[in-house]
């Protein structure tokens, strides 16, 4: 492994540099989904709601998605151990805050700007290990270990966090991400030269109003598509009010960008209809990847699991995400045509969906549970390093960059898209069982009788009082329906994911010329959507 720059020091090994990377990157992934490793907790915490901690999650994924093109400006500007060891920095001072504070108002803007800092991070990262890559199988390996690293991020992140945040306040994970950024900046500090990957160019003439623009519009959809259900839409003022503004920023944003001769994100990637297609399928995959939530309310609502539970059950669909990067890596450098890649991957996901359809139950053994997350995993690995070069490849090379903004942008939509459509489904579905339910059990029903019966020896088997014991009963039951409709609502959600999946497949079956699309690896500086 050799490089044309001299960018770390003569004595440094190749693993040693492959260390140097990891260790740049990694606290920095953590602390994408950071907040989601024990939602109840978090919210706790800062003394919010549960929404508000997926909005914590959205505001680090728009400062991500919006500062992703005007980081660039930084990137050619600054030398490399120069820019890490600044974005680095900011970070340890950006989590030791998170630590510190407990108010929301305080939280939001810093998890915004630690995704701008993410994004600088990645950017340097993947340029890095793409300018020592000389090959096309190199550089492929490489973004698909950059991918899967960011695939594991949430499974990961509540596997290593589930003890500590059980035994601790939550803020003690922002310690831990304090001191896990410090052995990488150690590393940056003692191996690496200061040098440039680029001509220096002056940071003047930044397109700053784009950034801002942007990022408003970002934010502005993540608070519509979280908060929307909760204040019923455009019923209410606020939603109605964010809605109007956010139709007005994009509607100037896109003429900003046809006017500009250097525009923050060029538009004419849209000219190729191979994108549009990436565009679309990405979308849909990532609202089926994160209805996979649905699976872990599951296991924590029915099956009463604990969040460490939950957590070691789910090391099956982190093998399984690790085993579709690895099997898409290898199709992509086999030149596979991109239908044969496609198809399997949302087929497994169907067969995830459709398995989970009669295994929704409230008793049931965690085992069988088992192939149906390793299926979901692999279904997701395959399908996301695959679309993403599908996507970038299908543009000029010098349209690269916008392509990548531009699907991480959707990546973005896709996941405040999935929120909404859960929540709103969630609170239909439910209210509609729940109200059969209301209308068809009356406690003159033969089997409620019995069911009450038996509770309440249940209850007083257990010691309490005759009496207590039949006041209690009806707690019970009532506990055992909010149970049933919420495993209705995961049925009839995972039903519609299934046609949606279904859909999709034939649709790429019907597409006669995806069976001659193969995708490569064209640009030394492909960047990660």
């Amino acid at each position: 492994m050799s490089s044309s720059f001299p960018i770390f020091k003569s004595w440094v090994p190749d693993w040693l540099v492959k260390i140097v990377l990891f260790s740049t990157i990694l606290p920095s992934m953590v602390l994408f989904f950071l907040p989601l490793a024990n939602i109840n907790a978090a919210a706790g915490h800062y003394g919010g709601e549960p929404a508000d901690i997926q909005f914590a999650v959205a505001l680090f994924y728009a400062g991500y998605a919006g500062f992703y093109a005007l980081e660039r400006r930084f990137f050619s500007y600054l030398a490399t151990k120069e820019y890490f060891v600044i974005f680095t920095v900011l970070q340890i001072l950006l989590s030791t805050a998170c630590y510190f504070t407990s108010q929301l108002y305080v939280f939001f803007p810093l998890r915004f700007i630690q995704g701008m800092l993410f994004a600088s991070t990645v950017n340097l990262s993947l340029a890095l290990m793409f300018t020592r890559l000389k090959s096309e199988r190199a550089r492929e390996v490489s973004f698909s270990v950059f991918f899967c690293m960011l695939l594991l991020a949430m499974p990961f992140n509540n596997l290593i966090t589930a003890d500590v945040i059980d035994s601790f306040n939550f803020n003690i994970v922002y310690k831990c991400t304090v001191f896990s950024y410090l052995p990488g900046l150690l590393l940056v500090l003692t191996a690496m030269n200061n040098i440039r990957l680029n001509v220096r160019f002056p940071l003047y003439k930044l397109d700053w109003q784009s950034f801002v623009l942007l990022s408003l519009l970002l934010v502005a959809f993540g608070y519509c598509m979280i908060y929307g259900q909760e204040y019923y839409w455009l019923t209410d003022r606020r939603i109605l009010s964010v809605c109007i503004a956010c139709a007005f920023m994009l509607l100037v944003f896109i003429l900003r960008q046809r006017s500009m001769k250097r525009p923050y994100t060029d538009l004419r990637v849209f000219s190729s209809r191979n994108f549009k297609v990436g565009l679309l399928l990405l979308l849909i995959l990532y609202i089926c990847r994160f209805a996979s939530g649905i699976t872990n309310n599951f296991f924590t609502i029915a099956l009463k699991f604990d969040p460490m539970h939950v957590s070691y059950i789910n090391t099956f669909n982190i093998a399984g995400l690790i085993a579709g990067v690895i099997l898409s890596c290898c199709l992509i450098l086999q030149k596979k045509k991109i239908r044969l890649i496609w198809l399997p991957g949302f087929a497994l996901l169907f067969v995830f969906h459709f398995i989970m359809l009669f295994l929704f139950n409230p008793e049931a053994n965690p085992d069988v549970f088992f192939l149906p997350l390793f299926l979901q995993g692999l279904g997701v690995g395959m399908l996301l390093v695959p679309i993403i070069v599908f996507s970038i490849s299908s543009v000029s090379v010098v349209l690269g960059s916008s392509a990548s903004a531009f699907l991480l942008i959707m990546r973005y939509v896709g996941f405040c898209l999935s929120i909404a459509l859960i929540n709103y489904y969630e609170l239909y579905g439910r209210s509609k069982h729940y109200n059969t339910f209301q209308e068809n059990l009356t406690s003159a029903d033969i089997p409620v009788k019995k069911q009450l019966a038996m509770g309440a020896g249940r209850l007083a088997a257990r010691g309490l009082l005759k009496t207590e014991a039949y006041t209690g009963t009806p707690k019970l039951m009532i506990n055992a329906i909010n149970t049933q409709t919420h495993l209705h609502f995961a049925m009839d959600y995972y039903e519609r994911m299934c046609w949606l999946l279904l859909t999709t497949i034939l649709l790429i079956a019907l597409f006669p010329y995806l069976n001659r699309t193969m995708v490569n690896l064209r640009s030394k500086q492909l960047s990660p959507a």
